[in-house]
């Protein structure tokens, strides 16, 4: 750790007021799964949902960061680790302030998606969103498959980098068969379940 001399100053204003004031519990819906399982269609279409139904609520995926916060990086594996722990770095601290925070990364490997729950802490909810290896490809039509077939595109998940499937996810969903509002559905239904109580 680079940043050894740091003191935290704590805040002045609990936890569950800010859920009391907004009506629901902060947190992290993390969306897992390979390129083109779903994970960007179904973080944006639940935050719209979520949004509309009065929940205080912000969506982020890999593409949106590598734009700015992590522009740094590459996908060396080194690269693909730090990606994932500054995303769950930054989805842990809007989580502390109240928000429900919805974020799609492919985050292949478990060791990863640990740390980012560990950052996030109780309020941090895997979803993974299952889908075989054919499917992924047959609807991707940004054509990565292709090229990292074609050996264009190096260390891309599924073809030539693994993806370790989850454990224990909190949610499972078969994006192959359901379609998506069937998925909106259910991640509408968790998100009600596990965060309007508190």
């Amino acid at each position: 750790m680079k940043s050894s001399n740091v003191t935290r100053v704590p805040h002045l204003i609990d936890q569950t007021e800010r859920w009391r004031r907004q009506e629901h519990r902060g947190g992290v819906l993390w969306l897992t799964g390979l390129p083109a399982s779903g994970k960007s269609t179904l973080a944006y279409g639940l935050e719209s949902r979520l949004f509309d139904a009065g929940y205080e609520v912000y969506a982020f995926d890999s593409a949106r960061l590598r734009q700015g916060l992590n522009a740094d990086l590459g996908y060396s594996r080194e690269d693909r680790r730090e990606n994932i722990r500054r995303a769950g770095e930054l989805a842990a601290v809007m989580a502390r302030a109240g928000l429900v925070v919805i974020t799609g990364f492919i985050s292949p490997y478990a060791k990863d998606r640990a740390e980012a729950r560990a950052a996030a802490g109780e309020n941090f909810h895997e979803i993974y969103l299952s889908a075989p290896l054919e499917i992924c490809e047959a609807r991707d039509t940004r054509g990565r498959y292709r090229q990292a077939r074609a050996g264009e595109i190096k260390d891309f998940t599924g073809i030539d980098a693994p993806y370790e499937v989850p454990a224990t996810p909190e949610q499972i969903l078969g994006t192959a068969t359901l379609s998506v509002e069937d998925c909106l559905d259910q991640l509408a239904v968790y998100t009600d379940q596990h965060f309007r109580n508190f």
